[in-house]
């Protein structure tokens, strides 16, 4: 129990990594919070980092995934719960990172990086979703939010444990959550990717 409190406590700090903030604080020594749309996310990165800046974050908040969820998984014989829990953990860090007075990211690249490292196939059916969508519509942020609901759908589809689907599902609607202060306001409407 406690091993496991300290796992989830380990991803929740990393999820506090947030690499829009580090990394306009280190080109443009400002606040990507005090920016543009005011969300410390990729998107946001891209309009003031340009496209480099949107794929490096994108790989920072990836990587920390990756590395918070391997370092949990390859330190003990943890159950599905646990490692549901510590991506909770790096969702929750990221979208309210302590060191930021809890403004950070939406969550959506945290989110996608979870579910790539526990149900990849998930990510599949999501990209063609999305793609389709947007040849559709031109526009990211219905195709996003609804090619983000394909994911606890195929979860449950392919055969994962009710853990991962139920847990995918309250994920999502934790960043869909996060995204509602900003359906309110025009320009931020395309802010799905923060």
């Amino acid at each position: 129990m406690i091993q496991s409190m300290i796992l989830i406590v380990l991803s929740y700090a990393f999820g506090c990594i947030n690499g829009a903030y580090y990394l306009s604080k280190w080109k443009m020594g400002k606040d990507i919070r005090e920016l543009g749309s005011g969300n410390a996310g990729a998107r946001n990165a891209g309009r003031h980092l340009g496209k480099k800046g949107f794929l490096s974050t994108v790989v920072i908040d990836a990587a920390k995934v990756f590395m918070a969820l391997l370092i949990v998984s390859t330190l003990t014989e943890v159950s599905e719960m646990v490692m549901l829990l510590c991506a909770f953990g790096l969702l929750i860090g990221h979208i309210w990172p302590i060191q930021l007075q809890f403004r950070g990211g939406k969550g959506v690249v945290v989110f996608l990086a979870v579910t790539l490292y526990l149900v990849p196939v998930a990510i599949v059916v999501t990209g063609i979703v999305m793609g389709i969508g947007y040849l559709l519509l031109r526009r990211f942020t219905i195709p996003g939010m609804i090619s983000m609901l394909t994911i606890p759908i195929t979860t449950w589809i392919t055969g994962h444990s009710w853990t991962y689907s139920i847990g995918l599902l309250c994920m999502l609607i934790i960043v869909l959550f996060a995204h509602i202060p900003n359906s309110r306001k025009k320009e931020n409407l395309e802010d799905i990717g923060e």
